[in-house]
This record gives structure tokens, C-alpha cells and sequence, in this order.
């Protein structure tokens, strides 16, 4: 179980981090420079078109998956009880659906053909985040029980 609460703090500041990495590089054409999108820049782009959406992606990427890291890390420290876990299970879900949009945008870009786009390194951390507050929650469920 202390590796477990340990992975979770770790969370606390991998999360920001994955955020503000980049998670693709992305140019019209492929003889300028790529532009690379964050989950922070791509929701500041997204607030200038369509507010509506960015917010969805802010809840979806920061709020849901910070709200569940700190959820379990009051569970560990004994503060909250272990009735909060299914619906931090809810929570683990929305944010692995942002992962999957994201890679549904890149496979959709790719194949239009218009331009280049390439995964960054912060996709992969951003995305094993997600995998590992998935996997924390799965652990003190089963300790839990």
C-alpha cells in the first residue's frame, strides 16, 4: 500500500507537468516549423473559439483527474472514507476519455493528409498518468475490501 500512496502523491505533480508538456507538434505545411500543442495551450485556443468545448476539455483533463488524486489522497491519510471510491472510478474515466480523444484528433489529422503532426513525449505522460491514478485506485479498492 505505500508505493500506492507514493505513486498517488507523485500524481499530484506529474499531472501539472502533463499538462504543460507538449503532446503533439503539429505545421500545415512540412516545410515550416512544427507548433507544439499542450492540453493548457490547446484549452487557451479552444477558449477563443468555443468556450463551451474548453470547458468540457478543462474537466475532462485537469478538474477530473486532480479532483480523484486528491479524493485518494484523503483516502490514504484516513480523512474520507472508502464510500468515495466508485465514484472516483467515474471520475478515472473521464479522463482517460480526453487520452482517447486526443488520439482520436491525431489519427483523424493524419489521415486528411493536410500538413504533419507528430506525438510529443508529454502525450505519453500525460496518458501514463492517467494509466497509473487508474491503477492506484484499482489497488486501494482491492486494500480496501
Amino acid at each position: 500500500m505505500r508505493v500506492t500512496v507514493i505513486l498517488n502523491l507523485a500524481l499530484l505533480v506529474l499531472f501539472p507537468l502533463s499538462w504543460a508538456a507538449p503532446l503533439v507538434r503539429a505545421g500545415l505545411l512540412p516545410l515550416f516549423g512544427l507548433s507544439e500543442i499542450s492540453v493548457l495551450s490547446g484549452i487557451a485556443s479552444l477558449w477563443q473559439t468555443d468556450i463551451a468545448l474548453a470547458l468540457l476539455v478543462a474537466l475532462f483533463a485537469l478538474v477530473a483527474p486532480m479532483a480523484k488524486t486528491l479524493a485518494l489522497a484523503l483516502i490514504h491519510a484516513g480523512r474520507a472514507p472508502a464510500t468515495w471510491l466508485p465514484a472516483l472510478g467515474w471520475l478515472g474515466r473521464l479522463a482517460m476519455a480526453d487520452v482517447f480523444l486526443i488520439a482520436l484528433y491525431i489519427t483523424l489529422a493524419k489521415g486528411i493528409g493536410m500538413g504533419r503532426i507528430e506525438t510529443a513525449w508529454g502525450l505519453y505522460l500525460f496518458t501514463g498518468c492517467i494509466l497509473a491514478s487508474l491503477f492506484v485506485s484499482a489497488r486501494t479498492k482491492r486494500a480496501m475490501a
